[in-house]
């Protein structure tokens, strides 16, 4: 019983004690090759957190085996990602003020926070979360971090000191510092850049960002193009010596300052990998557990905060690069990560000689994957609300930043689903020459069934939105052309709760449609809406309103009793 629970409690675990033999060949060489292009990325992106180099290899090793057991992706591989980065920058750098030992020190809190939050959404099953970032937000947050970071790295790739913090800032002051370049780093960043582009333009397999960054590493180590004023990462971490956070000077008040932040990276950072890991698992059929990976990406972020890293997430392009290399298993990450801790524990004095500009060549290269101004755009001819949202959240990310430009989106989103709510679509129902029941406008062969209106309420009725579905049905009944003897609502579509204003609005429509000689028909929810008026409604009278099983059935009953009427009619 308690291995059954354990299990369950970690997917991952559960898929490699099931390991196919088969398997392995494909894993090892998904695993190496995930490594090749993990450990140059990892490194530009700790250096855009604005965090020693040995800091990115840390967020790779512990999170990918943590997740390794507890993810239910076979695929996924988390690892530093742009955005989290970026968000992590954004929110630590002004309260380190300048201060490298705090910096890190509040990156490690930030991370556990977000670790935190991840395992307290799993606690409570708030797997659903992942659907409050719509794909609109996402798409204007990700071309929005996009370009914050290639605004970001100009500086480094130019040789240029770029004093404003801000990104608008940053953009009029670039004109006026171009002409500064440092000529050799500019030719180390157009080597990198060249070297990027030829490799994913003719061996596409291959890790371009590792082969880029060992080349320029390999120049500036033999030609000592230090002395020509190219930037190295030098001994940051890097000489052999693993340094590790100095907690002495910590200031536990500023952790206040990072809660609500860590909330967010926590949202943003499970909706991104959701979105990774769904569209993997989909390619490879098999399905992903939301609450199992929100559990996963907290004990992920835990593990790289323990081990001093920063927040990580799912990686799209090292997932990728798993699944084009065959990878079959969670043992792919395993294997990535044992990789990455024996170049930690023993290769790390050569990494010093990786010239700056060249890590921010790759940081420009890897954001410019993310954009995707076109998809912005296509989105106006589709979705006209799906593209004002998205348009709002690049304009917000760009103008006021990443964490407050999200802050707005999700509240438009917010705003956008509750006026859908509020006043959702419509329609009026009618029957074609087959008798199968059909919205009216939409086919000239169906038509409404004389003294009869059908109506649909595409929305679920609650007490805010109730009085305009009663005032649209009375306005419907008084502007029709014919004069309707039945009101017909499809009560599947709108009636998902016991909500006691809404019943309580059903007995005025019933009194206002019967002033008009007027008969209410509730179709489908027979028995629940039955049980609701019994309970709520005890005065509520079954003879002024009809209760059936679905529309078919209404007509039905509405036909048999028009039939019933005319016999008695003509028999006075």
């Amino acid at each position: 019983m308690f291995s059954r629970v354990f299990l369950k409690w970690m997917p991952g675990l559960a898929n490699l004690l099931a390991y196919d033999r088969a398997w392995l060949k494909p894993d090892i060489q998904a695993g190496l090759s995930v490594a090749a292009v993990a450990l140059p990325v990892a490194i530009a992106y700790s250096e855009l957190a604005n965090l020693g180099a040995i800091v990115g290899l840390y967020s790779c090793i512990l999170p990918m085996i943590a997740y390794a057991f507890f993810g239910s992706s076979r695929q996924l591989i988390v690892g530093p990602d742009a955005t989290t980065c970026a968000v992590i920058a954004a929110v630590v750098t002004p309260l380190a003020a300048g201060d490298s030992s705090m910096q890190w020190q509040l990156t490690v809190i930030m991370t556990l926070m977000m670790g935190g939050w991840c395992l307290l959404a799993s606690k409570f099953r708030l797997g659903a979360l992942a659907d409050l970032l719509s794909q609109p937000i996402l798409t204007g947050l990700l071309n929005g971090v996009a370009v914050t970071i290639m605004v970001g790295q100009i500086a480094k790739i130019l040789g240029i000191t770029l004093q404003p913090s801000e990104l608008i800032e940053k953009i009029i002051a670039l004109p006026f510092l171009i002409l500064d370049s440092h000529l050799f780093t500019v030719g180390m960043s157009a080597l990198t850049l060249l070297l990027l582009i030829v490799i994913r333009t003719f061996r596409r397999q291959w890790p371009a960002p590792l082969l880029a960054i060992a080349i320029a590493t390999a120049l500036s180590w033999g030609g000592s193009l230090q002395n020509y004023g190219i930037e190295t990462l030098g001994n940051s971490g890097l000489d052999g010596v693993l340094p590790m956070v100095d907690w002495h000077s910590f200031q536990p008040g500023l952790m206040r300052e990072l809660v609500i932040p860590a909330l967010n990276l926590a949202l943003i950072s499970f909706v991104s990998l959701m979105l990774t890991a769904r569209s993997f698992a989909a390619k490879n059929g098999y399905d992903i557990d939301a609450d199992a990976e929100f559990r996963a990406l907290g004990m992920a972020n835990i593990m790289s905060g323990l081990s001093q890293g920063f927040a990580i997430s799912g990686a799209d392009s090292r997932t990728a690069v798993n699944d084009a290399n065959g990878g079959k298993s969670q043992l792919v990450s395993i294997i990535a990560a044992l990789v990455i801790a024996i170049i930690v524990l023993f290769f790390t004095q050569p990494l010093q000689y990786i010239p700056v500009s060249a890590l921010g060549v790759v940081l420009v290269f890897s954001a410019w994957s993310l954009m995707d101004l076109k998809g912005i755009w296509h989105l106006r001819r589709r979705n006209r609300s799906a593209f004002w949202l998205a348009s709002f959240t690049f304009i917000c990310v760009l103008m006021i930043g990443v964490i407050q430009g999200i802050g707005l989106a999700v509240l438009l989103g917010l705003l956008q689903f509750l006026r859908t709510v509020f006043r959702p679509t419509e329609q009026l129902l009618g029957v074609n020459d087959d008798g199968m029941i059909h919205s009216l406008g939409n086919n000239s062969e169906v038509k409404a069934v004389p003294g009869v209106m059908m109506y649909r309420f595409n929305s679920p009725l609650t007490y805010f939105n109730v009085a305009y579905f009663k005032r649209r049905i009375l306005n419907l009944v008084d502007s029709t052309p014919f004069q309707p003897r039945w009101v017909v609502i499809d009560a599947v579509a709108s009636f998902t709760y016991a909500d006691i204003s809404v019943l309580a609005s059903i007995d005025e429509l019933k009194r206002d449609l019967k002033n008009r000689q007027v008969k209410l028909v509730l179709a489908g929810r027979r028995t629940e809406l039955t049980r609701w008026f019994k309970d709520n409604r005890p005065a509520h009278k079954e003879e002024d309103m009809l209760l059936v099983p679905d529309l078919y059935l209404a007509l039905k009953l509405i036909q048999s009793k028009e039939s019933v009427d005319e016999a008695v009619s003509d028999t006075l």
